[in-house]
């Protein structure tokens, strides 16, 4: 009898976008059982593959090329999403990630790009902005994207102080008269981090040292991060909110515009009708790159499963690497134990997430 499998995987990062990974485990799946309706629901959680996933769950969705300023000033060629009811999709991965930088610059990367991009979708008369803000590369506080945007953030001299987190260092005044309104029906950020600006769980202490950021500087990235709430009292309130350290504090920048936090992976999942896709589906598969304790907060495979679960619907886990408890899946297959080792999994990820398919419709049939 032929079954309906629901593929929802996330990215794996720097290896496979989400919607790539859906058809290699559906090409996997079908060598298997070639009866069974495979349904592809690439997923993503607000970081890297979040457009993609956007771009191939909504027909009639449309990618807008832009231009923009890179993180660390070198023009990156990018895309913002228009979706068909005027909704725009603006990925920070895209325009100022921490892909785009090599070597990583922990001071002096910014969001200008992202702001840009920004700006596009809003000429291109965008109605509603969704802000997918993971992957960033910098902790400007979201100065960079808010700069583009027509705010300015001036030295002692009223000079426009450099972008990036060594730039916040010398502000003294932040002039928000000439940023451009919000799109009327509001802007939403996609982010599942609910980290403060500030403090042991904030931008500088936690994600300062993904992005570049030895010990030494983790204080004085967040001396200047303060530097820039001084210059905003009476925005100083959204520092403490949760989410505003989220992308380095590009949270906290956006909070100031008036955009608000919508989640990241339950919201990308209401947005492509993943609910709707479990109706009658007899196994869903998610996955991502690594499977560890921190999929528990708020990861695709975390959000995956409770829907499933609510649905009553079995799941299945793939992962680059498992390294945590997956007993709360009906299967698993981990690239890594497939290929033999990591090296191996990241070379040809398509190959073993094919290989990772085919696995599991033989566990589950």
């Amino acid at each position: 009898m032929s079954r309906r499998i629901v593929l929802a995987p996330d990215s794996f990062k720097g290896t496979a976008t989400a919607a790539d990974a859906a058809e290699a485990l559906a090409r996997g799946w079908r060598s298997v059982a070639p009866a069974d309706e495979v349904v592809p629901k690439p997923m993503a959680d607000g970081g890297e593959g979040t457009l993609d996933a956007f771009a191939a769950a909504v027909p009639g969705a449309e990618r807008v090329p832009v231009t923009v300023q890179g993180p660390d000033d070198r023009p990156v060629d990018a895309a913002w999403l228009r979706l068909p009811d005027g909704t725009a999709l603006v990925e920070l991965a895209l325009t100022s990630g921490i892909t785009l930088l090599d070597p990583l610059r922990p001071l002096d990367a910014h969001t200008v790009g992202f702001g840009q991009a920004i700006a596009a979708a809003l000429e291109g008369g965008a109605t509603r902005l969704l802000l997918a803000i993971g992957g960033s590369s910098s902790t400007d506080g979201g100065t960079g994207a808010l700069a583009a945007l027509g705010a300015r953030f001036l030295d002692a001299d009223g000079w426009p102080v450099p972008n990036g987190n060594r730039g916040l260092g010398a502000i003294t005044r932040a002039d928000l008269s000439g940023l451009r309104e919000r799109p009327a029906d509001g802007a939403a950020i996609l982010s599942d981090v609910t980290n403060p600006l500030f403090g042991p769980f904030g931008a500088a202490a936690i994600f300062g040292p993904q992005k570049g950021a030895p010990p030494e500087l983790i204080e004085p990235m967040e001396r200047n991060l303060g530097r820039l709430v001084r210059a905003l009292p009476d925005r100083a309130a959204f520092a403490d909110a949760a989410g505003a350290g989220a992308a380095g504090g590009t949270g906290f920048g956006l909070l100031v515009w008036g955009a608000h936090m919508a989640g990241g992976a339950g919201a990308v999942a209401d947005a492509i009708g993943l609910t709707a896709a479990l109706d009658g589906a007899s196994i869903v598969v998610t996955g991502e790159g690594r499977f560890d304790g921190q999929s528990a907060a708020g990861k695709v495979p975390t959000e995956v499963a409770a829907r499933a679960d609510a649905a009553g619907v079995p799941v299945a886990l793939v992962a680059g690497a498992i390294d945590a408890d997956t007993s709360r899946f009906a299967a698993s297959a981990s690239l890594t134990d497939l290929a033999g080792g990591g090296a191996a999994a990241m070379s040809e990820p398509l190959r073993w997430l094919e290989a990772a398919g085919a696995r599991l419709a033989r566990a589950l049939g």
